[in-house]
């Protein structure tokens, strides 16, 4: 007698994010992407999101009613950008009556940064690493970057986080990625160190490390995608991880800049 396994239920879920210069939607189905839209290089988030929206669940046949949770990107990044992305995840979760997640907008460039350059190495060299670090990077202007750190075991499916999310200058950030390469023993030191997201203004900085890591320093520029916000909000639906709707924030990890330059007026007491 033959036994059918049953499948997983189906369930759809829509990721987005608007924390970078991308405007990223997905449609997710279980943690599979369907379909995904990215805008790149506009700053018009909020004019377009609910279009995009709309687009990617027609093409992929989707209804609200089959929408069984909403994952978002919270940052760190632009900070009236990622205001849109949250505003429009939680009015949805809150019309559809679904659950909504959010996820680090760096988590989600760090697993789509390394999976393009890592793909793209490996055709070129066919050589797999064992264990890599993922460095994400967001500009932040004034030499700082939105940033944290990521290892990678070859094969594995999310990157696991090593250090939090957070605003950094990038020389001092590179000084303690070499301090902390230099502190481990040569077997626990990573294969290849992966450097991903906005390098360009970055690159002369990143590059430092090739003096512990040679060609084992990738530094790739990245533009976020949808499927991999999705895939990191579908984790945690499927798992039933939720967030409270109603306190879910941005993490906007530094004030926005008129902020901090009106609470120094008046620390001058101008």
């Amino acid at each position: 007698m033959n036994i059918q396994q049953k499948s997983e239920p189906e369930a759809r879920f829509l990721a987005l994010d608007t924390s970078t210069t991308s405007l990223a939607v997905s449609v997710m189905e279980n943690n599979k992407a369907l379909h995904e839209i990215n805008v790149y290089g506009e700053r018009n988030h909020s004019v377009r999101i609910l279009s995009i929206i709309k687009e990617a669940l027609k093409v992929t046949d989707t209804t609200n009613t089959m929408v069984k949770g909403i994952a978002v990107g919270i940052g760190p990044g632009s900070y009236t950008g990622t205001r849109i992305a949250v505003t429009a995840a939680k009015t949805l979760a809150w019309a559809w009556e679904v659950p909504v997640v959010g996820v680090s907008s760096l988590h989600a460039l760090a697993y789509g940064g390394y999976t393009q350059g890592a793909n793209e190495f490996e055709e070129k060299s066919h050589k797999k690493d064992h264990i890599s670090w993922v460095i994400p990077l967001l500009d932040a202007r004034r030499g700082q970057v939105f940033t944290a750190l990521f290892s990678v075991d070859h094969g594995a499916h999310i990157p696991n986080r090593l250090e939090q999310d957070g605003i950094r200058l990038m020389e001092t950030w590179v000084e303690q990625l070499l301090s902390l390469i230099a502190m481990l023993a040569d077997e626990d030191r990573p294969d290849a160190v992966w450097i991903v997201g906005d390098v360009r203004l970055h690159e002369e900085a990143a590059s430092k490390l090739t003096s512990v890591l040679g060609d084992q320093l990738h530094i790739v520029p990245y533009d976020l995608e949808g499927r991999f916000v999705g895939i990191l909000g579908a984790d945690r639906l499927l798992k039933g991880d939720l967030d409270d709707m109603h306190t879910l924030v941005p993490n906007y990890t530094q004030l926005a800049e008129a902020e901090a330059n009106l609470l120094r007026a008046l620390k001058e007491g101008r």
